[in-house]
């Protein structure tokens, strides 16, 4: 068990450390879509990488959401296997968000040093698929909105 400044000490390492092993600019936010955005994940449970859409809009959110379902199966094909849609998935505040995501296959603890390197070039090689399929796909996930 670790306390508060602790955990927040090995979080602010291991995302440091990431940025220096892996050094690039991601699209993550920049995605000119709004509310829509990738994210790396990592807790003392699990690593993910996502792509959330959490728009206020409801109908904003479904509309993308079935956009990329209908991508779905090139995106299971050519970038990301153990892809997974999530139409309700709700975080740990409590909102409820659609989010596709790859979830790290290793064990992994964000407070275990031992784990970071395969997390690392988990989030590098499955984000990095993930913007590819975007930018292929771009033009045709906007057209949902």
């Amino acid at each position: 068990m670790f306390s508060k400044s602790v955990s927040a000490q090995l979080r602010r390492e291991f995302w440091i450390s990431f940025g220096k092993s892996f050094p690039r600019k991601w699209i993550l936010y920049n995605t000119k879509i709004k509310d829509f955005s990738f994210k790396f994940v990592a807790n003392q449970k699990q690593a993910m990488v996502c792509l959330d859409i959490e728009s206020q809009d409801t109908i904003k959110n479904q509309l993308l959401f079935e956009q990329l379902l209908a991508l779905r199966s090139i995106l299971v094909e050519t970038y990301l296997p153990a892809v997974l849609f999530d139409e309700n998935y709700t975080l740990e505040n409590g909102k409820t968000i659609h989010r596709i995501l790859v979830i790290h296959p290793q064990k992994f603890n964000i407070h275990n040093k031992d784990t970071w390197q395969q997390a690392y070039e988990f989030f590098y090689e499955t984000m990095h698929q993930f913007e590819l399929f975007y930018h292929n796909f771009e033009d045709f996930i906007k057209q949902a909105i």
